[in-house]
C-alpha cells in the first residue's frame, strides 16, 4: 500500500476532538487512571525511570506530570561543543536548506516561509542555511533545551492541522511539518539567529515554553505573535526552553555558514540531550552532511 493511501484515513479522522480528549485524559487527577495508565505506558514503551528525578511511577498526580518528568541531576552532561543536541530522540532529517526548501522525506520538501508562518523576512534569514528535524518518541524525555546560549526575540503560534508525525505520515503527507500546528521560537546568539520550531501532532495536548507557560490550548485559527525586544530573556546552553505534553517533533533552523553538524550524525541515529551536535565552520574538518532519506518521519 502506498504511503498516500496509508495516511488517507487521517484526512477524515476528527483529529482535533481526539487531541482535546487526549489532553483531558492526560490532565486527569483520577488516581485509578494514573495508577493504571502510567505503569502500562512504562512497560509498553520501555521508559527508563532510573533516569528520572522521581522514579516512582505511582507518585505522579497526572499523566502529564509523568510525561514531562524531570531527569535526575547529572543524567545529561553537556558536551564541550558550540552546539549541543536540544532533545532526546532520533534524527529524522538534517542538512542544508536548499534555497528556502527543507527536505522532509523522499519526494517531499517544504519552505522555511511556510514553516515559520508566512513571514518572508524571518524565513530569509535561513535561506541557504541548515536545518535539523528531531523526533521525540513516546519513551523519550520530553523537555526541550537550548542548543547554545540565546536571547529570546520572538515567539509565533501558527495554527494548523494535527496529523500524526510518524514515518508513514511524513512520507505520505506533503509539507507535514509546515502544515501541522506549531510554535516558532526565535533567538539571537553569538553565532547569529536561530529558530526552534515545536511541531504539534494528533493527541499532542499542548506545547509550553518556560517564559510563557502553556501556549496551546487555547487554539485559534489565526497566527499569534509575541515580541520580546523590551525584555532580556537569555537562556544558557542546555537550559530548558519548553516541553511537549504528549510529544512530537522539533525543527531547528540556522543561517548560512553558521555550523557544521558533527561527522557521526546520520538519519535515524538516536540522540541524547546535551551531546555534541555541531561545530563552528572554521573548526569543521568535513563539509556539512547533506540530508539523507530515512524511514523515520518525525
Amino acid at each position: 500500500m502506498s504511503e498516500r493511501l496509508a495516511v488517507l484515513p487521517q484526512y477524515f479522522l476528527p483529529k482535533r476532538a481526539l487531541t482535546v480528549f487526549a489532553g483531558w485524559c492526560a490532565g486527569s487527577r483520577a488516581t485509578w487512571w494514573t495508577h493504571h495508565v502510567i505503569p502500562w505506558f512504562i512497560r509498553r514503551y520501555g521508559v527508563n525511570m532510573a533516569e528520572a528525578a522521581n522514579p516512582d511511577p505511582l507518585s505522579y498526580a497526572t499523566f502529564n506530570e509523568f510525561f514531562t518528568r524531570a531527569l535526575r541531576e547529572g543524567a545529561r552532561p553537556l558536551a564541550d561543543a558550540p552546539w549541543v543536541c536540544p532533545v532526546d530522540g532520533a534524527i529524522s532529517q538534517f542538512g542544508p536548506i536548499k534555497g528556502d526548501q527543507i527536505f522532509q522525506a523522499k519526494g517531499h520538501s517544504y519552505s522555511t516561509r511556510a514553516l515559520v508562518g508566512g513571514d518572508a523576512a524571518l524565513a530569509a534569514q535561513f535561506e541557504g542555511g541548515a536545518f535539523a528535524t528531531l523526533y521525540l518518541s513516546p519513551k523519550d524525555y520530553h523537555r526541550i533545551h537550548m542548543p547554545c546560549e540565546g536571547r529570546l526575540v520572538r515567539m509565533i503560534y501558527v495554527p494548523g492541522e494535527l496529523f500524526s508525525v510518524n514515518p508513514t505520515t511524513a512520507r505520505g503527507v506533503p509539507g507535514l511539518f509546515a502544515r501541522n500546528e506549531r510554535v516558532v521560537c526565535v533567538f539571537e546568539s553569538a553565532h547569529g539567529p536561530f529558530a526552534l520550531v515545536l511541531v504539534g501532532a494528533t493527541i499532542v495536548g499542548s506545547m509550553a515554553t518556560v517564559w510563557h507557560g502553556q501556549v496551546n490550548p487555547p487554539r485559534s485559527n489565526r497566527v499569534r505573535e509575541w515580541f520580546y525586544d523590551d525584555e532580556r530573556i537569555v537562556l544558557a546552553k542546555g537550559a530548558e526552553m519548553g516541553r511537549f505534553l504528549l510529544g512530537s517533533t522539533v525543527v531547528m533552523l540556522f543561517p548560512e555558514n553558521t555550523l557544521h553538524f558533527i561527522g557521526d550524525w546520520a538519519a535515524t541515529r538516536a540522540i541524547r540531550m546535551g551531546e555534541a551536535m555541531a561545530l563552528d565552520p572554521d573548526l569543521a574538518t568535513a563539509p556539512m552532511t547533506a540530508a539523507r532519506e530515512s524511514g523515520l518521519g518525525a
